[in-house]
């Protein structure tokens, strides 16, 4: 096999790839060590797999392996509302797919790596359950137990809320707006309007996190400070609306929401410089 053709039959994977690696591994920056790592084995691999099952199933055995030998001996990656002692922190990733929505990445964080696993490979990407067990070298008893375990302990975070408002629709755009426009102006009264009772504001990293709309309001109305202070520009990170954020002319963080039809149920706010470059539509 040449070059030309390992490229021909593997790079239209790639993006899943990442998908499944972060979602894995809750980190942009380990889930894109993992995908390189992923095609240097198949690449090195690729005159001996002579295509004994089909490219799409090699390649993400080989890179659910590559992300459970990452986490060997490694904490899970949390938000502030359920981190623990020595937990790092999940991290936003850049794509529009739903699957992608940051309850989820963070609920698939408590489970075992293996259950992980299991439950993305059966009910996120669709493997059959024999397939499975043979990219995990497990039984289709312990396949089926393992799911099980995985959808039992991730509950609700498993499904996607029926209210979800999509990123491009008008409500999703008016949330957005009134969020942006509030620190904009320095004026919180659209975005009363737009949260939630129930509303969850997240600070990354950190340990703060606010529940409900009436301890949320303080921080956002404390934080906006004089108009022209903050410049926002949207975008849609982890499926979801959401804003690069500077600070007086300074590279700041990312702000993502959580949009549904009767308004914002969250707000997660990652105080990382680095990641304006990342994410602004202007680079």
């Amino acid at each position: 096999m040449t070059a030309p053709s390992f490229e021909a039959e593997t790079g239209g994977l790639r993006r899943g790839l990442a998908a499944h690696c972060y979602r894995m591994l809750g980190s942009w920056d380990e889930a894109e060590d993992a995908v390189q790592e992923t095609y240097l084995r198949a690449w090195r691999s690729w005159e001996q797999f002579q295509h004994r099952s089909s490219v799409r199933t090699w390649l993400y055995r080989i890179a659910t392996n590559v992300t459970l030998t990452a986490l060997e001996g490694r904490g899970r990656r949390a938000l502030p509302s359920n981190v623990e002692d020595d937990e790092l922190w999940i991290q936003p990733y850049a794509d529009d797919r739903d699957d992608l929505r940051l309850a989820l990445i963070a609920g698939l964080q408590t489970l075992t790596p293996g259950q992980r696993a299991v439950l993305l490979l059966r009910d996120v990407l669709a493997f059959p359950a024999a397939e499975v067990g043979q990219m995990l070298g497990l039984t289709p008893a312990a396949v089926k137990s393992a799911l099980q375990r995985a959808r039992a302990r991730l509950g609700d975070a498993a499904h996607r809320p029926d209210d979800v408002a999509e990123p491009t629709s008008p409500a999703a755009r008016r949330q957005l707006d009134a969020y942006m426009t509030a620190f904009r102006t320095a004026d919180i009264t659209g975005l009363t309007a737009m949260l939630r009772r129930d509303a969850r504001l997240e600070l990354v990293p950190g340990r703060e996190w606010f529940d409900g709309v009436e301890n949320c309001l303080p921080v956002f109305a404390g934080a906006v400070g004089e108009p022209g202070d903050w410049r926002m520009e949207p975008v849609v990170v982890n499926g979801q609306p959401a804003a690069v954020v500077h600070l007086k002319g300074e590279p700041m963080g990312v702000a993502v929401l959580d949009c549904r039809l009767d308004g914002i149920a969250a707000v997660t706010v990652f105080f990382d410089p680095g990641l304006v470059a990342r994410f602004s539509p202007s680079t």
